[in-house]
């Protein structure tokens, strides 16, 4: 016997509602062979599937149209932090600065060397470092960083931090979405289940192929296996 195929899609799920919704409205309740307390959850259901399903779209593109703007972002505050440190540490290989002056950036540890920002927390956390630590310098009258100078940073961080903050505020967004419209999932697939179930009883008298046809014009769908498709094939 072929078996029934759930939508395992959103948009098949919508359309097997909406096949289903539209037979409500063509038949009189008397000929509509599934009842009408599930079309009255049909039709209450519609409109906030169709909205959550917009709405995870929306976000979802959204978050897309801000990524490639964003990784160029986070690309010119790597760069500007990067150089910061690189400029600091050739001013003490010259002899222009003593490599005590790597203290103010939490940089002691990692002598001529960079450390890793392969993250956008690694940038967070040097990019904090670097600024605090120039305040620090600053008040002390320590000779400036230039090319770039930390003014310059700070801005580059500043802009980063800020789209960071937006993007983490897109994802928080979609994935609310998401969760809304899985919850929506399940009652779609309840109240698919209840229609199909009902369409089917209302043909159980007829025969598996009259029943099938009969039920194959609310949405449902058969799918053969691979050993009923070959004496399908046999038969015609």
């Amino acid at each position: 016997m072929p078996y029934r195929r759930l939508p395992n899609t959103d948009a098949a799920r919508l359309r097997a509602l909406k096949i289903a919704f539209e037979k409500g409205k063509e038949l009189p309740p008397f000929k509509l062979d599934f009842s009408q307390s599930t079309l009255q959850k049909i039709q209450s259901f519609l409109p906030a599937f169709e909205k959550a399903m917009q709405e995870s779209r929306q976000a979802y593109s959204k978050q897309v149209e801000k990524s490639k703007e964003y990784t160029a972002i986070v690309k010119k505050a790597r760069l500007y932090i990067s150089h910061f440190i690189q400029v600091t540490n050739m001013a003490i290989t010259r002899g222009d600065l003593p490599a005590s002056e790597r203290k103010y950036y939490g940089l002691q540890d990692y002598g001529s060397k960079l450390p890793l920002f392969n993250t956008e927390a690694d940038l967070i956390k040097w990019g904090e470092k670097l600024i605090h630590g120039d305040t620090i310098r600053s008040m002390e009258a320590r000779a400036p960083i230039t090319n770039p100078t930390i003014a310059v940073v700070k801005v580059r961080y500043e802009k980063f931090l800020e789209a960071y903050k937006f993007q983490k505020m897109l994802q928080k967004n979609f994935q609310r979405t998401q969760e809304r419209l899985e919850e929506l999932r399940q009652q779609a697939n309840t109240i698919i289940v209840d229609i199909w179930d009902e369409v089917e009883a209302a043909y159980k008298s007829e025969t598996d192929l009259k029943r099938r046809e009969k039920a194959s014009q609310y949405g449902i769908i058969y799918v053969f296996r691979k050993s009923e498709l070959s004496k399908t094939a046999e038969t015609g």
